[in-house]
């Protein structure tokens, strides 16, 4: 088996076979037949993302991520950047209470038993690569349910991805402002 060809023994054989594959698809890459990764962005465009918290603890008078500052992201456990944070909305827990009144048969109120447990929207800023599968962000596909994770100086929260939007600039410059805790 030392000489399976004559004056060819077979590692001779398989770099023979490896350079005629590698050959093959050079040739129906440059021809078209074949799409890389280059080809398949659209565009570069700005998104913005929303990121929902759920059961912060919070005991402090504010929430620790503000808007203007920037919020490092990890997402899929793997680190990724700082983004601009744009927008922070918290809500205390709620919980149902049966009301006196005859029409409301329940009101929400702030959740007595767990006043330090909030749900938060934080809203992140970033240029992103559009695909026709959505856009990609640190090598990765932004949508919703995707989880991540926001690290500041005093936090460091799990969320999930609830909202995508491809943006114009104008749109993240008008973004409103809510970051009080309570």
């Amino acid at each position: 088996m030392k000489n399976l060809f004559g004056k060819f023994n077979i590692v001779d054989v398989i770099i023979v076979i490896g350079v005629i594959i590698a050959l093959i698809v050079g040739l129906y890459t440059v021809k078209h037949f074949r799409q890389t990764a280059d080809k398949q962005i659209e565009a570069t465009s700005p998104i913005t993302f929303q990121v929902f918290l759920r059961g912060v603890t919070v005991t402090g008078k504010e929430f620790p991520v503000k808007v203007g500052e920037k919020s490092f992201i990890t997402i899929r456990n793997v680190p990724y950047t700082e983004l601009n944070v744009i927008d922070v909305t918290s809500t205390p827990r709620k919980t149902a209470v049966s009301s006196a009144k005859a029409v409301e048969q329940y009101v929400l109120i702030n959740d007595p038993e767990q006043p330090a447990l909030f749900d938060a929207i934080v809203t992140i800023t970033d240029v992103a690569k559009i695909t026709k599968d959505g856009a990609v962000v640190g090598g990765n596909k932004i949508k919703m349910g995707l989880p991540v994770t926001l690290e500041g100086e005093s936090y460091k929260f799990n969320g999930t991805i609830s909202d995508v939007r491809v943006t114009t600039e104008v749109e993240v410059e008008n973004s409103g402002e809510n970051n009080e805790v309570g």
